[in-house]
């Protein structure tokens, strides 16, 4: 069961986040965890309903900004493992709105490598072995050609203001490494998807929108190709790095699933009409399928090569695109009341600035 931890994980009533510390209660009993989650329209308390009671979990509302904050539960919980999920993390947003995203990715970032540093590299009460996980993006990279994958040491060239934003934090935190020695790994995954994903991104806004019959809003021709990643494997894998991997080193995670977003489209359209029959028109859910203007610089194909973690780590993919997209449209059908919780009106009218 690996080594007992004290873990601050930021963010972690967010979609990635929460799975995460769901599955550390159910694998990592030991591990205790304080999570910092400012609880901005992605974050959910109800996420982590089954945790809240144990005596291993403390939930503290709050900015990672927050510079006394963060430092005091360093000094309050003797943090010795932080994993940094926090994040704004949506490419759409970041286009009309790029100031959360260089505040929180860059500046949030910044405030915890620093209360690292100050509690275990200036304090005689510093934990043993310390560890420092930025959780980011295969987005840091750009946009591939037809062919080639990502590696650990593919060159950054970021196309969004979200990527940008990850990118800075990804070299300020394997700075901070290089600089101060401080014991930090850095984790670029592709594309997840599971239960608990706010309904902004691809996955969740289709099955919504289909299982309502409504249009189904598709970017440009449809072929924009991404790696898709169950939720739980990226989890395993980051609880994996922390029981084995090395600092300073950084590690691709990916899902040996490219698939591009026409085929997820209707892939989930044939789903959901065979588990709760067409439209009421007797027509498939694919009829739905709208084209709309692509995304500015919306990056044509994305693909991980996960060597590193399989060689050093022991670690890959057990999930299938075919498996987790039908787990997701189940969990999604049986927790429809969690759905139509996080739809508010912050969301419609978003929906409608973007897609509309």
């Amino acid at each position: 069961m690996g080594k007992q931890r004290n873990v601050l994980v930021t963010g972690g009533c967010g979609f990635i986040g929460s799975n995460f510390i769901q599955l550390v209660a159910d694998t990592r009993p030991s591990w205790r965890v304080i999570n910092l989650d400012l609880l901005t329209y992605a974050g959910n308390l109800k996420n982590l309903s089954g945790i809240r009671e144990k005596a291993t979990y403390r939930f503290v509302k709050g900015d990672i900004c927050d510079q006394a904050l963060v430092s005091s539960l360093f000094d309050q919980e003797r943090i010795d493992t932080v994993v940094h999920f926090a994040a704004e993390s949506h490419v759409d947003r970041s286009i009309v709105g790029p100031d959360a995203f260089i505040r929180t990715n860059i500046f949030g970032t910044f405030t915890l490598l620093e209360a690292a540093r100050s509690w275990w590299l200036g304090d005689d009460k510093a934990p043993a072995e310390p560890l420092f996980l930025h959780v980011s993006t295969d987005e840091v990279f750009g946009s591939l050609g037809e062919s080639g994958y990502f590696s650990e040491t593919t060159a950054y060239d970021p196309r969004s203001p979200y990527s940008a934003s990850k990118a800075s934090s990804d070299h300020l935190a394997s700075s901070y490494f290089h600089t101060y020695g401080l014991p930090v790994m850095i984790t670029n995954c592709s594309n997840n998807y599971g239960p608990y994903q706010f309904p902004e991104k691809l996955i969740p806004l289709i099955f919504n929108n289909a299982r309502n019959g409504r249009e189904l809003p598709v970017y440009g021709d449809g072929k924009n190709i991404r790696d898709w990643l169950y939720v739980t494997d990226h989890c395993q894998a980051i609880i994996e790095v922390l029981d084995k991997g090395s600092s300073g080193r950084t590690y691709n995670i990916g899902g040996n699933n490219e698939k591009s977003n026409i085929e997820v489209v209707t892939l989930i359209c044939e789903m959901l009409d065979a588990k709760i029959g067409p439209l009421p028109d007797g027509q498939s859910r694919t009829s739905l399928i709208t084209y709309v203007t692509d995304r500015l610089g919306h990056d044509r194909r994305y693909a991980i090569d996960s060597t590193r973690l399989k060689e050093e780590i022991g670690w890959q993919p057990s999930v299938t695109f075919e498996q987790g997209i039908e787990m997701t449209i189940d969990w999604y059908l049986a927790n429809q009341d969690w759905l139509e919780t996080v739809i508010d009106g912050s969301y419609q009218d978003y929906y409608k600035q973007m897609y509309t």
